[in-house]
């Protein structure tokens, strides 16, 4: 049931600490076992526990989180989603994510402030059209909506962009995707969470996970802060950790880590209403509804778990919004931040069971986890409440590394991995 409250119920709300309000998920104690935990409360981790409940009727389940729901990559990002990619795998992979979106506020009955204003991938040189004609192409064989536009299109859509004589990187067409969009990233966490929680899930908050307990070549459970907790199935989606957590079950995974950073300007008045990527420099742009400009670009290639941003690529990120639209030359930024991804050698995730049984990976997506979250979690929990793939999952296995199945989505992700 929703509620609905008055101004001044609000604003009393507001001077007392919402002290009135009911916390939208318990806030549980860990029990000493549990039919299945996930580790990772985030965005893939709480979305895993939620159709764990829901799809497969496994509700003796809890979700362990170091720190605060929602406070990692979840909350670190740029809020886009689509499904854009190029080969089969990825656009089935992504546009059920996308589709899993589209129904997700009527379905958590949470308003996670979907807005499917489209994405607009900018090429600047024949060479770029030509790869933005593949990918057009592929998404449409593949039954995703996608156009390609000429650049009198581009021109229209957004009038801002830079074409003068002087531009570096004048529009030479371009792939739209209309379903494509962003949504909120705290109300797609605070959704599951409280659909979870709901459900029966337990969410365990400043929890963290120090080690697993293997038995006989099987997960066990795993050691925590507050204390030992046992489970025959053990799900990890934790992003750009997945390496150093799986290392403590002595699981060697191809990742590298990366921060990933973005920006957000003070709040104008709207000046266009998609998403807008520049091949020609790697930079992504939004406008929020408060009219804050979402800014992000490429990685910063020296692997860290540092959640902060570096000034050198951070000049790279504002000189390609200035080539874009020159405009915004006066516009102030308000923050800055950084995430920490983890980068697969194909730029492709990892979903699947590791060698020690029981134990189930949901990692490896890059610059590509938000848009994901409904998947992944849906992926997951499927793995783990029946011990086989789904066909989606299927092949982004880690075997694929040993057979050379690889899916090379680099170009498909959009910025310079």
């Amino acid at each position: 049931m929703t509620r609905s409250f008055s101004a001044l119920t609000l604003f009393k709300e507001g001077v007392t600490g919402h002290a009135g309000w009911a916390p939208l998920w318990r806030r549980a104690q860990p029990k000493p076992s549990y039919d299945a935990v996930v580790v990772g409360g985030g965005g893939h981790g709480l979305a895993t526990a939620y159709y764990l409940a829901k799809n497969h009727g496994i509700t003796n389940v809890a979700v362990i989180e170091k720190g605060f729901i929602g406070g990692g990559n979840t909350g670190r990002n740029t809020t886009i989603v689509r499904s854009n990619y190029f080969y089969p795998e990825s656009v089935a992979l992504y546009d059920f994510a996308l589709r899993l979106y589209e129904g997700l506020s009527k379905e958590l009955n949470f308003n996670i402030m979907l807005s499917q204003r489209g994405m607009l991938i900018v090429a600047h040189t024949p060479a770029q059209m030509e790869i933005a004609n593949r990918i057009a192409n592929a998404m449409q064989i593949n039954g995703v909506d996608a156009e390609l536009w000429t650049p009198e299109q581009v021109r229209r859509k957004i009038p801002i962009l830079n074409d003068g004589p002087d531009a570096r990187y004048l529009p030479h067409g371009g792939v739209w995707q209309g379903r494509a969009g962003v949504a909120r990233h705290d109300a797609v966490a605070w959704g599951y969470a409280r659909g979870a929680s709901n459900l029966g899930v337990d969410i365990i908050e400043n929890c963290e996970v120090a080690d697993f307990i293997i038995e006989n070549g099987a997960c066990a459970g795993v050691e925590t802060s507050k204390g030992r907790i046992q489970a025959p199935t053990v799900g990890v989606a934790v992003a750009g950790h997945s390496s150093v957590l799986a290392g403590k079950a002595g699981v060697s995974l191809p990742i590298q880590s990366y921060a990933l950073q973005a920006f957000v300007s003070e709040p104008l008045k709207p000046c266009f209403d998609t998403v807008l990527l520049y091949l020609g420099t790697g930079t992504y742009l939004s406008q929020s509804d408060k009219g804050e400009l979402v800014i992000g670009g490429g990685l910063d290639r020296i692997p860290s778990y540092r959640q902060r941003g570096n000034p050198a690529l951070q000049e790279t990120i504002i000189s390609g919004l200035l080539e874009m639209i020159p405009a915004l030359g006066q516009t102030r930024l308000m923050r800055q931040w950084a995430g920490i991804v983890d980068v697969v050698p194909d730029s492709s995730p990892i979903i699947g069971p590791t060698l020690v049984r029981g134990l189930y990976l949901n990692c490896g997506w890059g610059t590509g986890g938000f848009k994901a979250i409904p998947a992944g979690g849906w992926l997951l929990a499927h793995l783990m409440a029946k011990g086989e793939h789904h066909p989606i999952s299927r092949p982004f296995d880690l075997d694929r590394f040993a057979a050379g199945r690889l899916i090379d989505e680099a170009a498909g992700a959009g910025i310079a991995h």
